[in-house]
């Protein structure tokens, strides 16, 4: 395994785990971003109104694409495995 092929697999990794993440974070500053709003135009300063969305939205937003991070997932997996089997052999 040369240190170019490492260095891939390192980057490769750095981008699925941002790419894993950005679903639930993105739906949580948008929700965010909406609740603040709510909050400065009606004067409530909750902190509850702003966690409870949040929080749903970033659960809502992993049930929706869950089943694509887990197939990036499986992919970035089956790949790691393949390349192990080659040093090994």
């Amino acid at each position: 395994m040369t240190q170019d092929v490492l260095l891939t697999l390192g980057r490769e990794a750095l981008l699925l785990m941002v790419l894993a993440s950005l679903p639930p974070i993105g739906a949580s500053l948008v929700v965010g971003f909406l609740s603040s709003l709510f909050q400065a135009t009606t004067q409530l300063q909750e902190p509850t109104l702003s966690v409870v969305p949040k929080l749903c939205a970033a659960v809502l937003a992993l049930v929706v694409a869950g089943p694509w991070i887990a197939a990036q997932l499986m992919r970035f997996t089956h790949q790691l495995l393949l390349l192990i089997a080659e040093v090994v052999a």
